[in-house]
């Protein structure tokens, strides 16, 4: 204590009180009893008409028991979880090894992960299921990066975002099929478009915020699918647009024949060529998606983006242009959609508008929140995990979507931020920890 330097005592917190078996029955308890009313209404009560035309009202018992049972042992459960794992903003002090071991895990996941992908059609050669899953995540895939450029990088809420896929598959569709022009073609025409109409909707959102955003947004969804049904001259209207051509490998068509890739290789004709062809055209896309949105973020307007996103306020009194910054995201983000969206035509062969409802913009959002806003490898793995999960409780039937909803939110109890939370800042100060080291030596810290 002879240099001057005294060091405090480290402050006693109190550390709270753990509810006990009594508050965690009692609050079992009152989640069973909300959902014994509201199940009642939905499976408990069901009506039949009898043989002379009038209702006959009978209950299921069980499954209205067995539904009540599981949200009371469920809550039990939930409560003993919160209380081992601690409330939501908890700081808990990692070891530093472990930390260690986290950091090149998680480092080691978008490699692994892309290998992987790349044998997909390797490996699964003659399982059509598997590859068509795979084309389908991957197209969740790309479409949740570009809602990501909107919502996660700008912080504008976007509920509308299935309108620039459906600009981007009408585009293809119909410039393919009225003009003949090829997919190559038509792809950047469709970004292009899409990306004019997201500037379209940008301009009357400029001085829109939260909830009134979103609704704005979900609004220019409905009508642009409200257009696509009622202009039947141009669109077809429900009937949709059909005969759609299918994207060639550099002008050589993967069909059967003297004129087909198989021929020019000198290999037999399999129906699945295409098939693995359009897995890696999406890959390809998605992949562009990913390099594109990681090299603006490091941009000025990257930036900007990032900046808007934290405070609109501070933004704009740092000189930024808050229009230009917005229109640029809703630009971007619309574009990859429209990419996405002249794939889908050209896989489908056929689109419709009810291909384009408001159920997939809310999909797509579900992907970039529960991923993480700002994180590519969160978004890709939240896409991979709800599209497939979607597929794995499908034997469940009635059942699929409370037991896919009740696993949403126990993801977002415990990771609010997402599988993988992105919120950190990509400038740092070059040396600031050897300048840090420096003021400490000198006594200055």
């Amino acid at each position: 204590m002879g240099d001057g330097v005294t060091t405090a005592a480290p402050a006693l917190t109190q550390i709270p009180r753990a509810p006990g078996i009594a508050f965690i029955l009692k609050k079992a308890l009152i989640s069973a009893l909300v959902a014994l009313v509201l199940f009642s209404l939905m499976i408990g009560i069901r009506t039949e008409a009898g043989p002379t035309g009038q209702l006959i009202y009978w209950t299921r018992f069980g499954d209205l028991a067995a539904m009540v049972a599981a949200v009371f042992g469920g809550s039990i459960i939930v409560e003993l979880l919160r209380q081992w794992w601690g409330p939501v903003g908890t700081i808990r002090i990692i070891p530093p090894r472990l930390q260690s071991t986290l950091a090149v895990a998680r480092r080691g996941i978008a490699p692994v992960l892309l290998i992987f992908t790349f044998l997909v059609p390797v490996i699964f050669y003659d399982q059509r299921y598997i590859l068509d899953l795979g084309i389908l995540v991957l197209t969740y895939v790309m479409l949740g990066w570009g809602l990501n450029v909107v919502v996660g990088l700008a912080g504008l809420l976007d509920l509308g975002y299935v309108a620039f896929y459906a600009v981007g598959a009408y585009s293809y569709a119909l410039l393919a099929t009225n003009f003949g022009l090829s997919f190559w073609v038509c792809l950047p025409l469709a970004g292009i478009l899409a990306a004019f109409w997201g500037m379209m909707l940008g301009f009357p959102v400029l001085r829109l915020r939260g909830d009134y955003l979103a609704i704005v947004t979900l609004a220019f969804g409905e009508i642009i699918r409200l257009v696509i049904i009622n202009w039947q001259s141009l669109t077809g209207g429900p009937n949709g647009v059909s005969g759609i051509p299918r994207p060639t490998f550099f002008g050589i068509p993967l069909v059967p024949g003297p004129d087909g890739l198989a021929a020019k290789l000198g290999i037999e004709f399999s129906p699945t060529h295409r098939i693995v062809f359009l897995f890696y055209l999406i890959l390809g896309l998605a992949l562009l998606t990913n390099w594109v949105t990681i090299r603006l973020r490091r941009l000025p307007i990257g930036r900007a983006w990032e900046a808007l996103r934290e405070d609109e306020v501070a933004c704009r009194a740092l000189g930024i242009n808050i229009t230009t910054t917005k229109l640029t995201a809703f630009a971007t983000g619309a574009m990859f959609g429209g990419f996405a969206g002249a794939f889908f035509a050209t896989r489908q062969g056929f689109i419709s508008p009810e291909s384009f409802t408001f159920q997939e913009s809310a999909l797509v959002l579900a992907i970039v929140v529960l991923g993480g806003m700002g994180s590519q490898l969160g978004v890709a793995l939240a896409a991979l995990t709800m599209i497939g999960g979607f597929e794995l409780f499908r034997g469940l039937e009635q059942y699929r979507m409370l037991v896919f909803g009740v696993a949403m939110v126990l993801l977002m109890i415990w990771r609010p931020r997402g599988l993988i939370g992105h919120r950190a800042p990509t400038v740092f100060l070059r040396h600031s920890q050897a300048i840090s080291s420096d003021l400490v030596k000198e006594g200055h810290g």
